[in-house]
């Protein structure tokens, strides 16, 4: 899976502007063939959303499969004589990773983030104090506009046996539905695979598309936090010990039978697994849990290290094992009481 992870993670996709990497997952979608099996459809909804219908074989429930397409980025909102750039963010952009962090935007240019001269220098700045740099001589040079966005900027790596890219949150998370499409043989669920916008400023697509499928049982899959780097705030989530199942986070609790029925799947197949306990943050599991009467859902998570820094890392293994974690759940009945 490392070279679509790949081409997924070096996509321009800020929330608002997935184009291209809907464009891309559609292709993929395409050149798998699982448009060719039947009953199977795709669609876009107004609000930018790609969906996947695989029709089961029948007796089954209607499952949502949701990854978002989103990343955190940033959008311009002045530009001053001198050529210098300000910027708003797009989603939850940490000023600590800022300083000489490089963005694109979506014609190819590309700009280097500056920082002010500071009064208090141990004082974490707020984003006012930030400023972009594109090699402008003046204003009139500047190539961008007022209301332009822009996605950080790093090439992928390996880095022993493990990926670095910006983006893994949430691109991890299409390659995982993208691999169980094409695994996925025969299953009695009629299965929507959905790709979400927005969901770093809001989970917006994933609370029209929840609305939309109206599904009997969802999952989301996504990335988490770990607790296995220095120092670091003690969690039970590491790299390389497989794919979390999500107990709760700060937006959501996970439907117990949803959980215990991903456990038992896990366990019965032999899938590494570590359960989630998420103090901060959430995933379009929480839009979707609370569309229309409510929905019995569940998430498996990635676990990431460095979350919404350019350089977020995963362990192949554990993208692979999810994938293997949906295929399984989804080739049998569902009993989730």
């Amino acid at each position: 899976m490392t070279d679509i992870i790949r081409r997924l993670a070096e996509c321009y996709g800020p929330s608002g502007s997935e184009g291209a990497v809907r464009d891309l997952i559609r292709a993929e979608v395409e050149a798998s063939g699982a448009l060719k099996r039947k009953g199977c459809q795709a669609a876009v909804d107004a609000l930018g959303n790609f969906s996947v219908l695989r029709k089961g074989s029948g007796g089954g429930k209607r499952v949502m499969l949701a990854a978002h397409m989103d990343e955190i980025g940033i959008v311009v909102s002045h530009v001053d004589e001198k050529g210098f750039l300000r910027f708003s963010n797009i989603g939850g952009v940490r000023p600590l990773n800022l300083t000489g962090s490089r963005v694109r935007f979506a014609d190819g240019t590309v700009g280097v983030i500056g920082l002010e001269k500071l009064e208090e220098p141990g004082k974490v700045p707020g984003l006012e104090r930030f400023y972009l740099d594109t090699g402008a001589k003046d204003k009139a040079s500047v190539r961008v506009k007022v209301g332009d966005t822009a996605c950080f900027f790093r090439p992928f790596e390996e880095v022993g046996g493990r990926l670095v890219s910006k983006a893994m949150d949430d691109r991890v998370g299409c390659a995982v539905l993208l691999q169980a499409l094409r695994d996925l043989e025969s299953s009695p669920h009629d299965v929507h695979f959905v790709f979400t916008v927005q969901e770093e400023v809001g989970l917006r697509g994933a609370t029209t598309s929840g609305f939309g499928v109206d599904p009997e049982v969802a999952i989301a899959v996504d990335v988490t936090d770990t607790g296995d780097t220095p120092e670091c705030f003690p969690m039970a989530m590491h790299l390389g010990k497989g794919p979390a199942i999500k107990v709760r986070d700060g937006g959501m609790l996970a439907h117990v039978g949803v959980k215990d029925w991903l456990v038992r799947t896990a366990e019965g197949a032999g899938i590494p697994f570590q359960l989630e306990v998420l103090d901060a943050g959430t995933t379009d599991a929480k839009a979707i849990q609370t569309s229309r009467a409510g929905v019995p859902v569940g998430c498996v998570s990635v676990p990431t290290r460095y979350l919404h820094t350019p350089s977020e890392m995963v362990d192949p293994d554990d993208v692979r094992n999810a994938a293997r974690l949906i295929v399984a759940a989804l080739s049998g009945p569902i009993a989730i009481g």
